[in-house]
């Protein structure tokens, strides 16, 4: 931040990377919207007036009405349109939970796109990161090495530090590693399954016993 002349007050420095980052994020929201057509943009705005709890409230309020006029209609002389168990207002509330869910579903559509795609940034980030973090330490190392006041010795973890990472080579360690954690709970079940039934055998055994004893 600095301070603009004649007491303006502060203005944002162009060179500052708070403020590059959230205009690169405000950028990229600006064009994300900027592909959103007119029929998405008006289901996602019915998505956030479902999601009210104005919305609720008036479910209740207008369902229990409906209920409460047709149960007392007949008491005032007046002609009910839904007698009880209330057929016409079970055809509505169905027809109306289908079509939230869809709407709620398209909505989810776009926003699980825009996930998707945030995930895949942050996954390229860090993978630049990495690479970068890499690169500075072996460039430390290799000027530590060049300078002759500095002790040269073997640093182990540094230099497995310089070498970068490869995502498919990790991704094949998770994948081993959860199916022998899956084979290892496989197992363990398999073992209480054993215990189980030899307790209840044993058990069973000793009941017969007490049972020809008692005979």
């Amino acid at each position: 931040m600095r301070i603009g002349q004649g007491g303006r007050g502060a203005e944002p420095d162009p060179i500052d990377p708070i403020n590059q980052n959230i205009d690169a994020v405000v950028a990229m929201h600006n064009i994300a919207e900027q592909q959103v057509d007119n029929h998405q943009r008006t289901v996602e705005s019915l998505t956030a007036w479902l999601g009210r709890p104005q919305f609720f409230y008036g479910i209740l309020v207008g369902v229990s009405l409906w209920m409460l006029a047709n149960s007392l209609a007949p008491l005032f002389g007046r002609h009910t349109r839904d007698d009880p168990p209330f057929f016409w207002l079970q055809g509505a509330v169905g027809l109306g939970a289908l079509l939230m869910t869809t709407v709620i579903l398209i909505t989810q559509n776009r926003q699980g796109k825009l996930a998707e795609r945030r995930e895949q940034l942050d996954l390229q980030m860090s993978l630049l990161t990495e690479q970068r973090t890499a690169k500075i330490i072996d460039l430390l190392e290799e000027l530590r090495r060049d300078m002759p006041s500095v002790h040269n010795r073997v640093d182990l973890e540094a230099e497995a530090l310089t070498k970068t990472v490869d995502p498919h080579e990790v991704l094949a360690a998770l994948e081993t590693r959860f199916e022998e954690k899956d084979e290892t709970a496989a197992a363990a079940q398999i073992v209480t399954a054993e215990i189980d039934a030899a307790a209840t055998e044993t058990q069973g055994g000793v009941s017969e016993a007490k049972r020809e004893k008692a005979e």
